[in-house]
């Protein structure tokens, strides 16, 4: 369902909730390594540091959560709403920690992406999200992990990997060290892909 627009360039939208490091990465690429533009960005935390950067960058944002709409199928047809006024082509999650609704993913039909902290289908599914991912790698005594890049799909991880990269697990690594180099990667990788896809 995504609108056509007058803007020459695609249009990307972001939701994320937390700290916005990674939506920071992609607003400042667009239009330079990455050749579309960021429309939107979305957080379920009014408060989070994703809506400061979009703000700070001049891009508009939206608040959609439990607290605006309590009733899901409502936060749904409000957030399908949202991006289809942007005009938004692709739809990147950066860290946001809640499941999309029927009517949204049904709207864009592989066209709304996700990062994991780990080489999928390993490691992934519910509750396995950042430091857990780590901690599970090293309890296992995995010699190396990575990130992928995944289409988001009702049942969480299960969607089609775009790309991957993979991380060594080195030797007395901990959960706060390991996590720094595979956000550092994941972070590298979803940038890779985005200037591939909007090449």
């Amino acid at each position: 369902m995504p609108q056509p627009t007058d803007s020459p360039r695609p249009r990307i939208a972001i939701l994320a909730s937390g700290t916005g490091s990674t939506a920071a990465a992609i607003m400042d690429a667009a239009g330079d390594t990455v050749a579309a533009e960021v429309a939107l960005v979305i957080s379920n935390n009014s408060g989070s540091g994703a809506l400061a950067h979009a703000r700070e960058r001049g891009v508009p944002t939206r608040h959609l959560s439990g607290a605006t709409h309590p009733d899901p199928a409502v936060l749904d047809a409000a957030m399908l709403h949202a991006l289809v006024e942007s005009g938004a082509q692709l739809v990147v999650l950066a860290g946001y920690m809640k499941k999309l609704g029927p009517r949204t993913l049904s709207a864009f039909p592989g066209l709304v992406v996700n990062t994991h902290p780990a080489l999928l289908p390993a490691y992934g599914g519910q509750g396995m999200y950042g430091d857990r991912v780590h901690a599970a790698v090293l309890a296992d005594g995995a010699r190396e992990t990575g990130a992928s890049v995944h289409v988001v799909t009702p049942e969480y991880d299960e969607g089609p990997v775009l790309a991957q990269v993979t991380v060594p697990v080195e030797p007395g690594d901990d959960v706060p060290a390991l996590r720094a180099r595979v956000q550092a990667a994941e972070k590298a990788l979803l940038l890779e892909w985005l200037a591939s896809r909007f090449a």
